[in-house]
């Protein structure tokens, strides 16, 4: 059971240690019921290659997911389903030590088109307790719209971004 919040980032921390930082990139071979999509991970310290399927259920705060390693070949295999029309989703990731054994993951999405910020926790108790940090934005973890396979669909989620600079240029 993944139990996770969601948020809308304003700037990477400054503040916390920098645990890994990789550009990924994905696609969604489904998004309902479930999400099933394919993942190409690249690690910018040793530029690692490694590739995932993750299924995840629906829900907002808690969600079954289930990630499955990929050969490059699989994963070239499976792209080769996806919507050509849909280029791979591309995203800047940064992972932080939040401490007590919790991780701020924070994404720039497709060159900014819009950020955002997970962290996930050992209970929904948990998550409910913890206080967001000051360059978290808004919490979209129950608002509708705001889930990644979403976006996948008609890329609309940028056009909502608050804390996009040209956010209004339509």
């Amino acid at each position: 059971m993944e139990i996770e919040r969601k948020f809308w980032l304003k700037a990477f921390p400054e503040d916390l240690p920098l645990l890994q930082r990789m550009q990924t990139w994905q696609g969604y071979l489904y998004t309902e019921p479930n999400e099933v999509r394919i993942r190409r991970h690249r690690r910018e310290e040793s530029g690692e290659e490694f590739y995932r399927l993750t299924i995840k259920s629906g829900g907002d705060l808690a969600r079954h997911e289930v990630e499955l390693p990929l050969t490059a070949e699989q994963f070239e295999e499976l792209r080769g389903l996806l919507d050509p029309s849909k280029p791979l989703i591309h995203k800047d990731y940064r992972a932080y030590d939040l401490g007590g054994g919790l991780t701020l993951e924070c994404s720039v999405v497709d060159g900014g088109a819009f950020s955002y910020a997970e962290v996930e926790f050992p209970s929904e108790a948990a998550a409910n307790a913890w206080q967001p940090l000051a360059c978290l934005g808004p919490e979209t973890t129950y608002r509708s719209g705001f889930k990644l396979h979403q976006y996948w669909l008609d890329r609309s989620l940028k056009r909502q971004n608050p804390y996009r600079e040209d956010e209004n240029d339509g």
